[in-house]
């Protein structure tokens, strides 16, 4: 089973660090080259470099992504840059965390605004490009917390359930243009914002995953570039669960 991208290029978005910088290297591990996106110029340096330590090729481009405007300049960078775009990851994601009596209406609109309409914007000004591929991919980065809810993530839980719901529609509406539309959704995962858990809430968080350990990044990034490789070419419409069997 190949998981050679030699030849393809991607676009990542959400790109600068944690997970979605594990995702770019990993496909330019694998010999695509990479648009790494993040939402300010020079936000990807960190991640470019990575991808050329693995031996790809990637550059960096700016997007706010819940931002019509911005996701039609970014559409006009990479059709200038002359590549044929075939594999889109929609990573770019936000939190607002806090009880559901005290949410604002303010922090549930942040999250809907990256996370659901922003990938709503990507896939909508990118489709047309992916058709061009004839052998196209969007993988979008949802979140177990959408399949199962969590306290104090009521917006979260929502943007990434609705992208799910999003993900399918699309993968139905593409398949005739060759492009596959899949999810992947990780639990929790070893990043900047799990290091800092107190080590109750840690352990908790342990007791409730089988494998009884935290994922990584690179784990979740070995999924998307599973499902962007050839061999995953006929599996759309599909969420992809990497979390330790958290959800069983």
């Amino acid at each position: 089973m190949t998981q050679s991208l030699q030849g393809r290029t991607a676009l990542v978005t959400g790109a600068s660090r944690g997970i979605g910088r594990e995702i770019a290297v990993d496909l330019a591990r694998h010999g695509a080259f990479v648009f790494c996106v993040s939402t300010r110029e020079g936000g990807c340096d960190e991640t470019v470099a990575a991808c050329g330590e693995q031996g790809g090729e990637a550059v960096g481009l700016a997007c706010d992504v819940s931002d019509e405007a911005s996701v039609d300049a970014l559409v006009k960078a990479v059709r200038e840059s002359g590549r044929t775009l075939e594999i889109l990851v929609n990573n770019a994601g936000i939190t607002r965390d806090g009880s559901f009596l005290r949410m604002s209406t303010d922090d549930f609109d942040a999250v809907q605004n990256v996370n659901l309409r922003g990938t709503f914007f990507v896939c909508r000004a990118f489709a047309r490009l992916l058709s061009k591929a004839e052998d196209g991919r969007i993988i979008n980065i949802g979140s177990v917390v959408g399949q199962m809810g969590n306290p104090g993530q009521a917006n979260y839980a929502a943007s990434k359930a609705a992208v799910v719901g999003m993900t399918k529609s699309l993968a139905k509406e593409l398949a005739g243009r060759q492009v596959t539309c899949n999810v992947v959704a990780p639990g929790y995962i070893q990043t900047d914002m799990t290091s800092e858990l107190p080590d109750d809430v840690r352990e908790w968080l342990l007791g409730s995953i089988p494998l009884h350990r935290i994922g990584t990044a690179e784990e979740v990034a070995a999924a998307v570039t599973f499902l962007a490789a050839p061999a995953a070419r006929y599996i759309t419409g599909q969420v992809l669960v990497v979390d330790g069997g958290m959800c069983i």
